[in-house]
């Protein structure tokens, strides 16, 4: 049975998650409108930063449908950012991969989004720090969480 004190911690990490998800989204926004693109522009010219991905590997790791994220990478194309190529080891796939200029300004946008949020915890002590990294990349580590 789960104790009146258990539930109040659960749901206000849960709250406190909910809230940090929200940060990040809102960092991402502007740091996306200082850059003249989306946030899902953003996120997915972050995505790219290692290297080109599949289709549907970005749809899964974007959590995208594979027709909106095909209109996403088709505007983005358009700007110059990214650019298709096809897979050589399956001829009816392809491969997204930053261009030159999608390149720089993915790594100016990751930049900026790290440099926010690192302000945000800028005043934890590193223990603190290091701890909650940790912990947040446990979580996002296990099957299903990202």
């Amino acid at each position: 049975m789960t104790t009146t004190a258990e539930t109040t911690a659960t749901s206000g990490l849960a709250g406190a998650l909910v809230r940090v998800s929200a940060l990040v989204q809102q960092v991402f926004a502007d740091v996306s409108r200082e850059h003249d693109v989306t946030p899902q522009q953003a996120q997915l010219l972050c995505k790219l930063l290692d290297g080109s991905l599949g289709m549907t590997e970005l749809s899964r790791l974007m959590n995208l449908e594979k027709s909106s994220l095909t209109g996403l990478v088709d505007r983005v194309e358009r700007r110059g950012l990214v650019t298709r190529v096809r897979d050589l080891h399956d001829r009816r796939a392809c491969k997204v991969g930053l261009t030159c200029d999608g390149a720089r300004l993915a790594a100016q946008a990751h930049a900026a989004v790290t440099e926010r949020l690192d302000a945000v915890t800028g005043e934890l002590a590193d223990a603190d720090r290091q701890r909650l990294a940790a912990i947040l990349t446990d979580l996002l580590s296990r099957p299903g969480n990202g």
